[in-house]
């Protein structure tokens, strides 16, 4: 009997050590073999594929076609123009205006004042006249011939109100001899070219039917 206080301790140390061990399962999990091992050097996912832009490549660029040009340029003012009038089209306008300088300065030469008439405004038509008017009375004659037209180019655009207004600087080389009423030359070389550059303005009402633009206003560049 002596034996059995010693064997009820051993009872109790083992009772106390299995709750241990339960304890600790319970706490940690068992592992099974099969859980996966902590990647030390962890990848960040790739991105989406939306939003991916492929190395060597730029992203995408947003339409600079849509952007608007800064204010005050001429630009900005032909696209004003092509707001008000989406016929409008500077190429077109270059091709017009180079035609219109040749018939202008042809005519002037001639003294062919109705010529003249539908392509300038009442104030130009009415500078051009009296210089013809001037040169008639003096008896004296004007030839011209434009034996190149070497760059012509819109230097300013905008509109005023809903008109249309383009100036532009044409190069050219001239041959203009002015004779008096016997022949001789009063000034000018006919040998001789010479080359000038002229600013035209020419405008448009946008508001009309008409496609037609008149000069406005010359001078020298």
């Amino acid at each position: 009997m002596g034996d059995i206080p010693h064997y009820f301790d051993i009872i109790l140390f083992a009772m106390v050590a299995l709750f241990l061990v339960l304890r600790l399962r319970s706490v940690l999990g068992r592992r099974t073999g099969n859980e996966r091992r902590r990647d030390p050097f962890l990848r960040r996912a790739a991105p989406a594929a939306d939003k991916a832009v492929p190395l060597g490549r730029a992203a995408p660029a947003r339409a600079l076609a849509n952007a608007a040009p800064p204010a005050g340029t001429v630009a900005a003012g032909l696209a004003a123009i092509a707001a008000a009038d989406p016929g409008f089209e500077s190429g077109h306008f270059l091709d017009g205006a180079r035609s219109a300088f040749q018939l202008i300065v042809a005519a002037f030469a001639k003294g062919d004042k109705p010529g003249l008439r539908p392509l300038l405004s009442d104030d130009t038509y009415a500078s051009f006249a009296s210089a013809i008017d001037e040169r008639n009375t003096a008896g004296e004659t004007l030839d011209t011939t434009i034996e190149n037209i070497k760059d012509i180019d819109i230097v300013e655009a905008g509109l005023d109100g809903r008109r249309a207004r383009v100036t532009v600087k044409i190069v050219s080389d001239q041959i203009n001899v002015l004779r008096a009423h016997d022949g001789s030359v009063v000034d000018g070389d006919p040998q001789k070219h010479t080359e000038k550059t002229d600013c035209w303005t020419f405008t448009r009402d946008t508001r009309t039917a008409d496609p037609n633009w008149v000069l406005v206003a010359t001078g020298s560049g």
